[in-house]
């Protein structure tokens, strides 16, 4: 990175040390730099980044607040996260087993609010909706204590009236909709972007303000294609890493 390419960024508003932790977040992320790792010296991120040691200490403080690093007297700063999560998305995607093939905790969803209302029109048309009434139901998801992502779920309110009971009770979406007499479902598309969290967001998933979230929006289906979930979920970019699954050739 320039210093002209931080100082144009900087000079639309966004400043030097959020690039600067950015980028350093998403090297812990993207496991080049591993817990245990010695992070730049302010010094050392100054001269790489062309900018004075102040800004540097800022980006370093930023990840010490966010508890990817840590500052070790008369040592220096050392990486303490854990590399990011890797949620497999494919034709079966399963979040709670997913996101626990490392051997950590598995995810689980909690329930925050579910209501019965008019889905918007573009969900409706995706889940097919004869009616528009549907049930919208929001979570979050953990992994042991880490808060990875929130999602927002749309469903069919005939086809599915208690799902949000199930899911309060159960914890995963897969053993909701087989509570409710749904043993398979697939996934028929995801598209995936990227922003910047926001208030709310970055309060559920303990994120610093300005922090990346990943947003997937899925449909899933029952595997004779009938429309059965519309899923918008936010991740946690500095937590979760997407692998996007592609079919094998025949």
């Amino acid at each position: 990175m320039t210093e002209f390419e931080l100082g144009s960024r900087s000079n639309s508003g966004y400043s030097a040390w959020r690039l600067i932790t950015e980028e350093l977040r998403g090297e812990i992320a993207e496991n080049r730099l591993r817990a245990g790792d010695h992070l730049p010296t302010e010094n050392m991120l100054a001269e790489r980044y062309s900018v004075n040691r102040h800004t540097a200490r800022q980006a370093i403080a930023a990840l010490v607040e966010d508890g990817l690093v840590e500052s070790r007297r008369g040592s220096g700063t050392f990486v303490t996260s854990e590399p990011a999560r890797l949620h497999q998305i494919g034709l079966r995607t399963r979040l709670t087993r997913s996101l626990g093939d490392d051997g950590s905790a598995s995810a689980s969803s909690r329930v925050l609010s579910s209501t019965i209302e008019d889905a918007p029109e573009d969900i409706a048309r995706r889940l097919r909706l004869p009616h528009r009434k549907a049930i919208r139901v929001e979570t979050t998801r953990s992994t042991g204590e880490l808060h990875i992502a929130v999602g927002t779920h749309w469903f069919d309110v005939e086809r599915l009236p208690d799902i949000a009971t199930a899911l309060r009770r159960t914890g995963s979406v897969t053993a909701a909709l087989r509570a409710c007499g749904i043993e398979d479902y697939v996934r028929t598309s995801t598209v995936v972007s990227a922003r910047h969290a926001t208030a709310s967001e970055a309060e559920l998933l303990s994120l610093r303000p300005g922090a990346i979230v990943l947003v997937t929006e899925a449909l899933d289906s029952l595997p004779d294609g009938t429309p059965l979930q519309h899923l918008v979920t936010r991740f946690a970019a500095q937590h979760v890493r997407l692998d996007i699954e592609h079919p094998s050739a025949d």
